[in-house]
């Protein structure tokens, strides 16, 4: 729930929720539904150079993207990423983790254009977490090479190395079909909000805009074109480490509130929990997800 001049990126809920009669506490996906609105007013897409929606997906309350690793083959899994606040199954509690659980969730897959263009179905989720970095990541039924004959579409590479201050990126949401450009401020040893806390979580400059259904967009490096980290959340009121006021706790305990700032989480920290067949294995000592 950042919208321009009053952004904030991903926690969004509660006066929106209030305002639809629902509960969408916890960075702003929307209420579950399988219905995906189209933008309410023309957007003149304002395009970066190499950055589109190509590989951008829209969940059925949230954003997410068509990803690859590294190291990926073809004849291997697709994959979605988006925010572990985004799991079918609810909030995830602080230090818990999700993995290698069965799904059958779907997701619009868009074009350039930000156009539908296919439907993916997921399998199983293979991780999703909210505690240190908020995502999750979804395997799909068909191998990347299915999907690049049926559609014609590659997917993004999470890339592998932590992004640096002053990156140039663009937060692009596949619910809104909506693209904003930014910079990374800063990285915040730790984001208290309600009991959840991030890690070295991503501090935007002005520009990158969201709104409820934003949770899970990929923040995408204009230069490389990978993803290099996920939006999830904002300080919408001011309020002090609660539910969609997180707030910002340095080395030394020192607590600091940012109003109307935007966040994003980490995602090269997959890369340390993959083995060298490119799989999961929570129990490598180079992994730093909960487990």
């Amino acid at each position: 729930m950042i919208i321009r001049k009053v952004r904030f990126g991903a926690l969004s809920g509660a006066f929106i929720g209030a305002f639809l009669g629902v509960t969408t506490a916890y960075g702003f996906p929307l209420p579950q539904s399988s219905f995906i609105p189209e933008p309410k007013t023309d957007f003149a897409l304002e395009l970066v150079e190499k950055v589109d929606f190509t590989s951008i997906v829209a969940l059925n309350n949230c954003s997410g993207s068509y990803v690859r690793f590294e190291k990926s083959l073809g004849s291997d899994r697709g994959m979605v990423l988006s925010n572990g606040h985004c799991y079918e199954g609810g909030f995830i509690d602080q230090g818990k983790f999700v993995a290698d659980e069965k799904s059958t969730r779907t997701f619009q897959l868009l074009n350039a254009e930000a156009k539908k263009l296919a439907k993916l179905t997921a399998e199983r989720i293979l991780y999703a977490t909210m505690s240190t970095t908020d995502v999750m990541i979804y395997q799909l039924n068909q191998t990347f090479d299915e999907i690049e004959k049926q559609h014609g579409v590659k997917p993004l590479t999470i890339s592998s190395k932590h992004p640096s201050m002053k990156d140039p990126i663009a937060l692009v949401s596949g619910y809104h079909k909506s693209l904003t450009t930014c910079e990374v401020d800063q990285f915040i040893y730790a984001l208290h909000e309600d009991q959840w806390i991030f890690k070295d979580s991503i501090r935007y400059t002005d520009g990158c805009d969201s709104i409820p259904g934003s949770s899970g967009s990929p923040l995408i490096n204009t230069d490389t074109n990978e993803v290099v980290g996920i939006n999830n959340t904002g300080n919408s009121e001011g309020g002090k480490c609660t539910l969609n006021n997180p707030c910002e706790v340095d080395e030394n305990g020192k607590v600091t509130v940012n109003k109307g700032t935007g966040y994003g989480q980490q995602v090269y920290l997959f890369y340390g929990c993959l083995d060298a067949k490119n799989q999961f294995d929570l129990t490598l000592k180079d992994c730093a997800l909960p487990r």
